[in-house]
């Protein structure tokens, strides 16, 4: 497989923005460097033997000397992996094989990887299950297999599914989703018991709300709770819960979350 030569012009869209569909290596390099030649080879094998999973860029660094100095090439041949539009790994000079493929692999879909992808495009309901709960044997906290078999999961199986995944903030949205379904009830049940003055009965109608898609008035019932000593600790908890549902960059948790620190502080 050919390894692509980029520069300054290119390299945002090819190894910042590519990084983000699959990882990219970046060999800096130079014509007259010795070990950046013995290294290439052993690249463009790697290249090979993961197509389709690593893609294998070079920069020469006389030309690109801009690029060398923002990721701070300071030897060559220096090797650099991005991921999801970062920098990830990396390493200097030349290395002995078994070295780069290992670097290579740890770059790799994973088994369980490549199983949640093989589910992904599966129709048949049971076998998607079937690969999603080899993948979770294969790598019992890996989030995505976790996030996918629990959705197909009645929400206690997926409550045990998600608490084992890995913590990303896809799985604690998905768990906090969770608990405001847990508490959904009728709406107008509880709208009559919080206007008969039944504070413990605004927590559960907060999150009832947020449990249907109504978060900005799931947010300003929650807040309200906040102000009530009895209700102030399980406000506080499901206004959380509402805030990592959203995600930190929802419109509403960012207008939300300074309203909550000065009703409690």
């Amino acid at each position: 497989m050919d390894v692509r030569d980029v520069d300054e012009a290119t390299f945002a869209e090819v190894v910042v923005e590519g990084s983000r569909t699959r990882p990219v290596v970046v060999d800096f390099w130079a014509e007259w460097c010795g070990p950046c030649r013995q290294l290439s080879p052993l690249l463009e094998q790697m290249a090979e033997q993961f197509a389709g999973e690593v893609d294998v860029v070079k920069v020469d660094v006389d030309a690109n000397q801009g690029l060398a100095q923002q990721f701070r090439v300071q030897g060559i041949p220096a090797v650099k992996a991005f991921a999801d539009g970062r920098m990830v790994n990396e390493f200097t000079g030349l290395q002995p094989p078994p070295v780069v493929e290992q670097f290579f692999a740890a770059l790799a879909p994973s088994t369980a990887d490549r199983l949640v992808a093989q589910a992904a495009a599966e129709v048949d309901p049971g076998r998607r299950e079937a690969l999603l709960t080899q993948a979770l044997e294969e790598e019992v906290d890996h989030p995505a297999a976790a996030l996918a078999l629990a959705g197909q999961a009645d929400d206690e199986v997926a409550r045990e599914i998600l608490a084992r995944a890995r913590p990303t903030p896809e799985v604690q949205q998905a768990i906090a989703a969770l608990s405001l379904r847990e508490h959904a009830g009728d709406l107008d049940e509880l709208r009559t018991r919080v206007e008969a003055g039944e504070d413990a009965a605004r927590v559960d109608l907060g999150r009832a709300l947020a449990a249907m898609g109504e978060h900005e008035e799931a947010i300003e019932v929650l807040l309200a709770g906040v102000a009530v000593p009895d209700t102030r600790e399980g406000a506080r908890e499901a206004l959380l819960d509402v805030f990592t549902t959203l995600g930190n960059d929802h419109p509403l948790v960012r207008a939300g979350r300074p309203r909550l620190a000065s009703a409690l502080f």
